[in-house]
């Protein structure tokens, strides 16, 4: 629950007796532990990806588990601190906390189980090694499946029988489409909340994804046969059979838009490829080379005129003509994979810029830039797919070779390959990629970097002056949470557009710039707002660096110090009721306290002021307030005659919901409980507006909406009156008013005359502002009516 800094310990006598024992096993454990670090424990280092560390724990595991090393007593141990290095470093938030603040700032009550032997050598992490397949998780899922390409996802659970028994099928079926759709597995032990949030609710689960379309399930007998024939029916791109009638149009009109055509020749004799073989490089080469095929057992004579006389395939590049038959790449193989690697190699590369056409093309239009160093590679053949994919979003595709022009890329800090989106602003607005080297992942990138207002800074564009708000993410790229981060600050740029400028600061090539602001880990987000530097600490999301610039703009917790605690909180005036968070910066619990205090404080605005003390900075003052854990959660009540007196929150959850619940149950009641009698003069024969609570005491959202009906009743103060009646103990009451769930809320307006029969108009909300407005809209309406009412003489 709490960061603790003070511990007692106190023995009994029989474990007095086995003290030496248990010291010198602790000792040789701890001093074998803290020799080495978690990247150390786990043989990796500190660039490793998510799968590269649970493949190195795997290993580990196999070998150091207690289960194999019996006769050791402190395999136990020994395993839980391997375990312990894996929970942690597979955790983005947890390793970017382990990074900074080491183990001090991870939660103290985290890890101490682990399975047994046979779950790591037979459940742990199924697909890790094929090739084939790519694992996916919470961090790249999205990028993936709206990349454009299509993807068969098997989400699978590692316990799950059924799972294991697909898996040498689904390995099989993966080499068989290797190349033509994507393969993934998602392990829902380890992504529950993306399994859950996608509907899975049966092991194991096989959808197909398309961009923009909904995904569909496969729901046939698990064979390889079967799942190529499902695939194959996404595959939409046309194969098209060439005859007399259609040949030149078909071949112009492809050459008119810069594709190619790969033809297979269909005799008797020879080899042609067969229509699955079609259909699969269709789909591989779609946008790049249109695929086709003639019967010429039928067009004898126009097969003739290609000079073709038995089976073959050819690739026609654009322009290339029946006379210039060295232009035309002839295919010997019927291999799909082959096929595909001859046709991608034999096409022209990316345009390429140079030093003197570099800036002039990225002045008015937006570029996806492979910078390169020396020989081509296979990612740069696999390259030559982006500009169709890029197509529709406008986006041109170039390369830049930075052997040739070494100063142009010096002068942009690109000194190893790597693709960048420039977005039509000139040469310095650009931003580069450092997510996987994978299509879907560069295209999902180049999508969102043109939409988004992200800059990759240098020395030169630094905001060091800082006449104007930036968010700059001090980042490295080789650091997954900083790869998981920069998604969400395109995101958040793009709420935030006019008002805030973004940059992300590669740390690993500008260490002086780093080192000059202090950053110690990766991700470091920083917020300059004039002369202010505030450093973010909530999650890695795009909602919660909204909320911590709104807080900055308008802060709505205090920043506690003695002087100020003394004059605020001890000497608050009657009534005033404040809630104060004693927190350390290098706690767990309290950074992910944080982000929900600062929620809490904004739902509180106006009723409980909220405040927070670093006792990191204020070690001595935290001490002498009696603070001995963190965070320490306290509540100074509104009576200044006891300005000491305080109570502290004990409860399980720190969501904003539940400490705002908290804290209103100190506030004195706004509304009153109305008994049969009182609910029928007040309100049904009085002559005041009311607004009503019906609940149950064992209603567990009745208890959730009381405080929330409290809030109501201090806004509508003075304008309306609220009450609450107890379905339970005035059972007939609630019946007679119509009541059949609870809580309901329903508004009793004086109508200007009695309302014996007035049951009343409900309100569909439990939130107190929407609550509010519509009672306010409403008496609105009635402020005509009731100014023209003739007088109740009664």
């Amino acid at each position: 629950m709490g960061c603790r800094f003070v511990l007692g310990v106190q023995w009994s006598h029989p474990v007095r007796l086995m003290l030496p024992l248990l010291l010198l096993t602790m000792l040789h454990v701890a001093v074998w532990a803290e020799s080495r670090d978690y990247y150390d424990l786990l043989g990796i280092n500190r660039e490793a990806t998510t799968r590269e560390i649970r493949q190195a724990f795997k290993k580990l595991a196999l070998t150091m588990h207690p289960d194999k090393n019996p006769g050791d007593p402190s395999a136990h141990e020994r395993f839980l601190q391997v375990n312990r290095a894996y929970e942690v470093l597979k955790d983005e938030d947890l390793r970017k906390k382990y990074d900074k603040y080491g183990e001090k700032g991870l939660d103290e009550q985290q890890g101490g189980r682990y399975e047994s032997w046979n779950f790591y050598r037979y459940d742990f992490g199924i697909y890790d090694d094929d090739f084939e397949i790519i694992t996916l998780d919470s961090g790249d899922f999205e990028a993936a499946v709206n990349s454009g390409e299509i993807w068969f996802i098997n989400f699978y659970f590692p316990r799950c029988s059924h799972c294991h028994e697909l898996a040498p099928t689904w390995r099989e079926f993966a080499k068989e489409m290797d190349g033509v759709i994507r393969i993934g597995a998602v392990n829902c032990g380890d992504n529950n909340h993306l399994c859950r949030r996608k509907g899975i609710s049966s092991y194991p689960s096989l959808f197909i994804y398309r961009a923009g379309q909904k995904p569909e399930k496969f729901t046939g007998e698990r064979t390889k046969d079967n799942l190529v024939r499902f695939s194959m029916q996404f595959i939409t791109t046309t194969v098209t059979q060439l005859w007399q009638g259609n040949v030149f149009s078909e071949i112009e009109s492809a050459f008119a838009s810069g594709l190619g055509w790969l033809i297979t020749f269909c005799f008797d004799t020879g080899d042609c490829l067969e229509p699955r073989t079609r259909q699969k490089l269709a789909g591989m080469l779609d946008g790049l080379v249109k695929v086709g095929w003639m019967d010429c057992t039928i067009q004898e004579q126009l097969c003739g005129s290609f000079h073709v006389t038995s089976g073959a395939t050819a690739l026609f590049p654009p322009g290339s003509t029946l006379d210039q038959q060295g232009s035309v790449l002839w295919l010997n193989t019927l291999d799909s994979k082959e096929l595909y690697s001859q046709v991608i190699n034999h096409l022209p590369d990316l345009e390429l810029l140079s030093s003197d056409s570099f800036q002039r093309k990225l002045a008015h239009h937006r570029w996806l830039i492979s910078f390169t160093f020396g020989d081509k590679s296979t990612a740069s053949n696999e390259y030559k797919k982006l500009q169709a994919f890029l197509r529709s979003d406008h986006i041109q595709v170039g390369r830049v070779n930075c052997i040739a022009d070494a100063e142009l890329c010096q002068s942009l800090y690109i000194h190893k390959p790597c693709v960048a989106v420039f977005k039509g602003m000139g040469i310095h607005d650009f931003e580069i990629h450092h997510g996987k080297d994978v299509l879907y992942n560069i295209v999902g990138f180049a999508r969102d970097s043109v939409r988004a207002y992200v800059t990759t800074l240098r020395p030169d564009n630094f905001p060091s002056d800082r006449k104007e708000p930036w968010v700059v993410d001090f980042f490295a790229p080789w650091c997954p949470p900083c790869r998981a981060l920069l998604p969400e600050l395109r995101k958040a740029s793009i709420q935030l557009a006019g008002q805030m400028r973004f940059g992300t600061l590669d740390c690993t090539i500008h260490h002086n710039l780093c080192s000059m602001y202090n950053i110690q880990a990766y991700p470091t987000t920083v917020i300059f707002n004039g002369s202010s530097v505030h450093e973010y600490e909530g999650q890695h999301s795009a909602d919660g660096i909204l909320e911590f610039i709104q807080d900055l703009v308008s802060p709505s917790v205090v920043v506690l110090d003695p002087s100020s605690f003394t004059e605020r909180v001890k000497g608050r005036a009657d009534g005033q009721i404040w809630a104060v968070d004693f927190y350390a910066p290098w706690c767990g619990p309290c950074q992910a306290l944080m982000p929900e205090w600062r929620r809490m404080a904004r739902m509180l605005s106006g009723q409980i002021l909220v405040g927070s003390v670093d006792c990191q900075q204020f070690q001595s003052f935290c001490q002498s307030q009696s603070v001995r854990a963190y965070p320490e959660i306290r509540l100074y009540p509104g009576n200044a005659r006891q300005p000491d007196r305080y109570t502290s929150y004990n409860g399980w959850h720190r969501d904003a919901h539940s400490l705002r619940t908290w804290a209103l149950s100190s506030l004195p009641r706004a509304s009153v409980d109305l008994t049969p009698d009182s609910f029928r003069s007040l309100v049904l024969l009085g002559q005041d507006h009311w607004v009503i609570d019906f609940y149950a005491p064992w209603c567990g959202p009745c208890q959730h909406f009381a405080p929330e009906f409290e809030v109501l009743a201090r806004i509508l103060k003075g304008e309306v009156r609220a009450g609450k009646v107890d379905c339970q103990a005035h059972y007939q009451t609630c019946q007679s008013a119509g009541i059949t769930a609870y809580p309901t809320v329903r508004f009793y307006p004086y109508m200007g005359t009695r309302r014996h029969e007035h049951s009343g108009e409900y309100i569909n909300s439990r939130d107190s502002n929407v609550i509010a407005d519509i009672i306010r809209q409403r008496l609105q309406q009635l402020s005509p009516q009731l100014h023209n009412k003739p007088k109740d003489e009664l």
